[in-house]
């Protein structure tokens, strides 16, 4: 059930890397529903659109303090990282299908983030703890200072320029992981931008293998009224679903990327 929206106190910003931010606020209502891969709409500061509201995947959970991450890319973010301590955010959520990490047909979660696809792992990593799952986790960078490694396990770290780890795509390093056997019926999960989704959905049918990824886009309203974030089915009697309402997460073997 989604949340009404809510106004919700901001208790921290701070800086984690060269443009990167995460923001923490305390939201009881949101932080005892929301799962990883789900997101939540969020309205900025003046001086952008007032109707439209930003999706963020929500990051890490912690009794009643949510967190998001997100850099700067144009004015709602440039706004979002001056707001002071203490302002009320506006914040619509949970919104969207997490990733379904429960299930019984895997034993080891692959978790492959590039850049800020980092965003719902801290959250997939705790559930797949929890439910007695295998953790391998893969990111991608461009460079050593845009790798973010806290709150995950077992983790690889792929860089373009190689500043740290393997040099190279996160795919590769994935490939080259999965390639070794070392991981028990692994299911892998994936966030990032589309060419890199494209790329582990491609490695994943090659390779048998269960996959779901979370799209990145625009979902302005979030709850799938204004039509404005389809994504392309295959195998299915309906062309379209929408990214906020049937995803952000899917199988990726039920759309085409």
């Amino acid at each position: 059930m989604v949340v009404p929206p809510g106004r919700y106190p901001v208790v921290d910003l701070r800086a984690v890397a060269q443009n990167i931010y995460v923001m923490a606020f305390t939201a009881p209502a949101i932080a005892g529903k929301i799962r990883a891969g789900q997101f939540l709409n969020i309205r900025v500061g003046e001086g952008c659109d007032p109707l439209l509201r930003r999706p963020f995947s929500a990051y890490f959970v912690e009794d009643d303090r949510v967190e998001i991450i997100f850099n700067i890319v144009g004015r709602g973010t440039a706004a979002l990282a001056q707001t002071p301590r203490g302002a009320m955010l506006d914040v619509l959520g949970p919104l969207g299908v997490p990733y379904h990490l429960e299930e019984n047909d895997f034993d080891t979660g692959v978790l492959i983030a590039g850049g800020l696809g980092i965003a719902p792992m801290p959250l997939a990593t705790r559930a797949l703890r929890a439910g007695g799952k295998k953790i391998v986790t893969i990111l991608g960078g461009r460079s050593s200072g845009q790798v973010l490694t806290e709150h995950l396990e077992n983790v690889h770290v792929a860089t373009d320029d190689g500043s740290r780890g393997f040099h190279g795509t996160v795919v590769d390093l994935a490939e080259k992981l999965l390639a070794e056997k070392s991981s028990a019926h692994p299911k892998l999960f994936a966030c990032g931008p589309t060419a890199m989704l494209r790329a582990v959905a491609a490695l994943a049918l090659r390779l048998n293998l269960p996959c779901e990824v979370s799209l990145e886009g625009a979902m302005a309203c979030g709850i799938g009224i204004c039509q404005g974030c389809p994504v392309e089915l295959v195998g299915s009697e309906k062309k379209y679903a929408l990214m906020c309402k049937d995803g952000p997460t899917f199988d990726v073997r039920s759309i085409r990327l």
